[in-house]
């Protein structure tokens, strides 16, 4: 996988979350959401290696789910709070992003408002996370 593979999916999986929201399908639109947001962090990632690479499986740090882990391995956790505290809108829509776990897939319950509080602190501007994140993958 690189950085371009990452990219991709990102924008795959934030499409699909739509889809399954439009379909009434909110606990796996909550959960590709924020997986979108874990591509686009990957994408990151790689973008800091040679040739663009996502480090090999072994390297088994790089394969974690944790948006604030990953977050520090893209090294975006000083510039993240440096837009934070710029951005007060920021603020809100990352405590919402935050929250996001792999976890998800496995929970029910989520619900059309959760989906929706999701992809606005995703990608609504100003502050949305992953246009944030594209300027920097």
């Amino acid at each position: 996988m690189n950085r371009t593979d990452f990219q991709r999916l990102a924008e795959l999986r934030l499409r699909e979350s739509k889809a399954l929201l439009a379909a009434g399908f909110p606990e796996g639109a909550y959960y590709l959401a924020g997986y979108a947001v874990e591509c686009a962090l990957k994408a990151c990632i790689a973008k800091r290696t040679q040739q663009h690479d996502f480090p090999e499986k072994g390297s088994h740090r790089w394969f974690t789910h944790g948006l604030d882990e990953l977050f520090a391995f893209a090294d975006l956790k000083v510039d993240l709070e440096l837009s934070l505290r710029a951005n007060p809108g920021m603020n809100a829509k990352w405590a919402t992003v935050k929250n996001w776990s792999e976890e998800s897939r496995y929970e029910t319950g989520k619900t059309g408002r959760d989906a929706e509080d999701l992809l606005a602190a995703i990608e609504e501007q100003p502050g949305g996370v992953l246009p944030w994140l594209r300027q920097r993958w």
